[in-house]
């Protein structure tokens, strides 16, 4: 922590500023090490092969690109979890740490000198991962002396991708046929203030039909329902027209019909939560915070609602059996949503519903109820099985975990945090 700060002259600031900022790159470059270490200390080879080739146990795995050595695949997980990330966040640090030391030495030098920030390192290793070590290295030497900074962020993106398509052109031609031949229609990941947006591909003639067709029937929405509220402009009309389109729709009624008279029935699950002021919040599941007024003013003249009560989560009462009875399963994913794996981030339904103490066929009754679930993904529930990652949970929806090495992590409904001290295997 800066002390006085608010007496530092503006040379003073600026000169605390720079110091600062190079401390994070060192540290930045320091991670990079340490995490090629972590990758040295998990090589396969110090596993038990006849345990490795059991269901679900530690296996060795390519992180890097192919020339880096292969990798002990739960190694990720508690070298995430020490530096307050993801699994996925573990993993790619230390297949940018082995891509960076063995396929791209001359942009690693510049790295260790302190001359090229770590960020821009990881971008050439990610975005020439999937080629051959010799046309990395071509890549590493095309790039290595812009790496440094001297050109804008975009100039060097697009360095990076035109070098990689220099050194294999062939993958690169092969790259563009896909583009140009792909043609798909679906929802896209852009989504927020309770919106979203649904993209087409395809060739200009197809694209065309589409638009001449919408255009028709805004045209017609336009004269027949000239004072709806819900259809003011061009774009209100036309993704009505599109709905419509969509549906199938007779388009010499369609001007008159309600689209969500129509419209298949698309579950959503929303939870309200109080607000300040009395306007409260809501969160749309695979999606995001909306507000209350969004969901009365906005979605409200456009579907249908049924309310359900919320479940008595505190009167979930417990079955004698291993499989996860399903106003279980909807209980637990009302009270921890996300992964409880120490900075998880999947939020889907799909996940697999654990039993923190394991459940045993003789065990005493009890053991299959709210309080004994935790929400994993596959690759989270096999470290806890197989990994040595011990968990309990004193209270339902809190989560306490142990790594092999002696680390505690906190999990809650407000995330993950490392309890410091905790060290001791």
């Amino acid at each position: 922590m800066i002390e006085a700060v608010d007496e530092m002259s503006m040379d003073e600031v600026l000169d605390a500023a720079t110091a600062r900022a190079t401390a994070i790159r060192d540290a930045e470059t320091d991670l990079l090490e340490l995490a090629h270490q972590w990758a040295v200390l998990h090589h396969p080879d110090r596993l038990n092969p006849k345990q490795s080739a059991l269901p679900g146990r530690e296996k060795g795995k390519l992180f890097g690109g192919k020339g880096t050595p292969m990798v002990s695949d739960f190694a990720a997980a508690t070298f995430g979890a020490r530096i307050g990330r993801s699994s996925y966040a573990g993993a790619q640090l230390i297949a940018d740490a082995l891509d960076l030391q063995h396929r791209h030495p001359q942009l690693w030098t510049r790295v260790q000198a302190g001359e090229v920030r770590a960020s821009y390192a990881r971008h050439v290793v990610t975005k020439t991962r999937e080629l051959e070590p010799e046309e990395a290295a071509f890549v590493d030497a095309g790039v290595a002396e812009s790496a440094d900074g001297r050109i804008p962020w975009s100039r060097f993106e697009a360095l990076v991708e035109g070098k990689v398509a220099q050194a294999a052109p062939a993958a690169a031609a092969e790259k563009e046929r896909k583009a140009a031949t792909a043609r798909f229609a679906k929802k896209t990941r852009s989504e927020a203030h309770g919106m979203a947006s649904f993209l087409i591909r395809a060739d200009i003639a197809t694209i065309n039909a589409i638009d001449a067709a919408i255009t028709a029937r805004a045209d017609k929405l336009a004269e027949a329902r000239p004072d709806d509220p819900l259809l003011k402009t061009d774009d209100d009309r036309r993704v009505h027209a599109v709905l419509a389109l969509a549906i199938g729709a007779d388009p010499d009624t369609d001007a008159q019909t309600e689209v969500s008279d129509l419209l298949p029935a698309v579950q959503l699950h929303i939870h309200c939560y109080g607000g300040r002021e009395g306007e409260g919040i809501a969160r749309v599941e695979g999606h995001g915070p909306v507000s209350e007024a969004w969901v009365r003013d906005l979605l409200g003249p456009r579907a249908r609602f049924r309310i359900q009560p919320v479940l008595d989560l505190a009167g979930q009462a417990p079955v004698d059996a291993y499989e996860i009875p399903e106003r279980h399963r909807q209980a637990v994913h009302l009270m921890t949503p996300a992964d409880v794996f120490p900075w998880g981030s999947n939020t889907s339904r799909r996940k697999q519903i654990d039993h923190t103490e394991p459940w045993q066929p003789d065990g005493p009754p009890g053991q299959s109820r709210i309080g004994n679930y935790g929400p994993l993904t596959a690759f989270h529930h096999r470290l806890k099985t197989h990994a040595n990652w011990d968990v309990k949970q004193p209270f339902p929806g809190i989560y306490l975990w142990r790594d092999p090495h002696g680390g505690h992590y906190l999990v809650d409904h407000t995330g993950s945090r490392r309890l410091p001290n905790t060290n001791a295997a």
